[in-house]
């Protein structure tokens, strides 16, 4: 019996399935082999490098050739003309009998551990803000402190200064006082002399250094607020650091060891060219070191700058002030003894000319009473040897010899001669008498007025010398010259500092 042929069998295709049968299985294959490239190369980049640099489009040959290439070591020129080979930089791991360091490598996918490693990662970030804040605290801490110190000085300072210019307003009100003492001297002893021009030259230099003392303390108090202000603000910045570092206790000093600077606003520091401590971070407004931070650290800086040069300038004008008012004082001192000495020696040289002067009225007023009584000038005899008999013109003897013509006598002429004569001797000494006396009354006026003037200089050096002592002050000096007349000598300033 024969064997029938199919009519498939009699085509050119031997297969038996049917094209879109064969289609569909195909498709399926191609879709379940891509499918499990994607699902092998998305597993593999699971794990790998962030710039990881393969491409699934390029041979795996070229692929690996051109990842392995930043992991090579790189080789440098040294200056002497050598090579040296320096791992890539970067995370990883260096291994150096290969040559190579591959990158670090990083999963996509999160970890069986990823809620742990969050956890600690938080703790990082806590732990750092809460590391920044402490610091921030420690250097608004330092910088409160070093304000503080500053305020001390600067108020101490001010204090020197206070008992400089309370010295230098007693100074005026001793100047005021010895223009006053020396108002009271005689009309005679007023004539302008180099002591007043002193006096005078002494009250404009007082009244100049009182108002540069003025001005510093005006400035020193302006600084006093700024300072005190800024305390403040760097008090309530510290405060708000240190509420997110209740769990740390290590101490704040520490923490400016451990950042290597004493502190952030330190003057006595010496500049370095290069600081091996932290440096100063930027401002953050949501970070640890706030702009408040800062603006209040800079001003604190700029406040310490300032006061510092502030308090050496008070300090050398406080000084140089003391200084200068004490060789015043001695200047004036000094002229005023010597205007004692003047007024000491023209005292004893008309002292001797009043004495040369007495003997001379004594002399002129014993001889002109001797010409009254020889000449009988005088009214009537002043003792027992003024009673003797004168012979007259009318005596015998020239009656006898007058009887003839031209015998006259000269004896009346010259005796009239001889009296007009004496009467204008005695005249001319009495002139002379009245001008000895009016010139011994002016001498004695003037050698009174030349006491009363040296007594006064006298008074006015001691009331300078005691009102003038350190341990005398103002309010004392102000009370002493109140309660004080100036007609008398000045009272004894009685200390009221404390005994040591």
């Amino acid at each position: 019996m024969p064997v029938l042929i199919p009519p498939a069998e009699r085509s050119q295709d031997p297969r038996v399935g049917a094209p879109a049968w064969r289609q569909a299985a195909t498709a399926t294959l191609q879709k379940a082999r891509q499918l499990t490239d994607r699902c092998e190369q998305e597993a593999v980049t699971m794990w790998q490098p962030e710039d990881s640099v393969r491409e699934p489009h390029v041979a795996r040959h070229l692929c690996r050739a051109a990842y392995n290439l930043p992991w090579r070591f790189r080789v440098e020129m040294l200056a002497g003309g050598g090579t040296v080979e320096k791992p890539p930089p970067g995370e990883g791991v260096t291994l150096w009998k290969g040559k190579v360091k591959p990158p670090a490598w990083h999963a996509r996918l999160p970890l069986p551990l990823h809620r742990d490693a969050r956890a600690l990662q938080s703790a990082e970030v806590v732990l750092a803000h809460a590391r920044g804040a402490r610091l921030a605290a420690a250097r608004l801490c330092r910088a409160q402190h070093q304000v503080n110190g500053q305020l001390w000085l600067l108020q101490r300072q001010r204090e020197a200064t206070d008992r400089g210019l309370a010295q230098v307003r007693k100074g005026l009100l001793i100047n005021q006082q010895s223009s006053k003492l020396r108002g009271y001297r005689p009309k005679s002893e007023k004539v302008p002399d180099k002591a007043d021009s002193m006096l005078t030259w002494e009250k404009e230099e007082l009244k100049s250094m009182k108002r540069k003392m003025e001005r510093d303390m005006e400035k020193s108090e302006a600084l006093l607020k700024a300072l005190a202000s800024c305390r403040d603000t760097l008090a309530f910045c510290c405060k708000e650091r240190l509420q997110a570092v209740d769990l740390m206790n290590q101490p704040l000093d520490k923490v400016l060891e451990q950042a290597g600077r004493h502190s952030w606003v330190n003057l006595s520091r010496i500049p370095s060219p290069s600081s091996q401590g932290q440096k100063t971070p930027p401002p953050d407004p949501v970070g640890t070191y706030t702009p408040e931070c800062a603006t209040a650290l800079y001003e604190a800086k700029r406040l310490l700058m300032e006061s510092k040069d502030t308090l050496l300038e008070m300090a050398k004008n406080e000084e140089d002030i003391r200084a200068q008012q004490h060789q015043i004082s001695d200047r004036v001192c000094a002229l005023l003894a010597q205007k004692m000495r003047e007024t000491l020696e023209l005292k004893e040289r008309m002292n001797m000319t009043l004495g040369l002067m007495r003997g001379t009225i004594q002399r002129c007023t014993k001889f002109n009473q001797e010409m009254y009584i020889t000449h009988g000038l005088i009214k009537g005899p002043l003792s027992k040897r003024h009673l003797e008999t004168r012979e007259k013109l009318d005596r015998p003897l020239v009656r006898v010899y007058q009887r003839h013509v031209g015998t006259q006598l000269p004896e009346a002429t010259r005796l009239a001669q001889g009296t007009e004569k004496l009467q204008r001797h005695i005249s001319r000494v009495e002139k002379n008498l009245q001008e000895l006396l009016a010139t011994r009354q002016n001498l004695a006026r003037s050698l009174k007025c030349k006491r009363i003037g040296y007594e006064v200089d006298l008074n006015v050096v001691r009331l300078r010398l005691r009102q003038g002592h350190p341990r005398v002050y103002h309010q004392q000096a102000q009370r002493l010259v109140n309660d004080w007349d100036p007609r008398t000598p000045p009272p004894r300033a009685e200390s009221s500092a404390p005994a040591k």
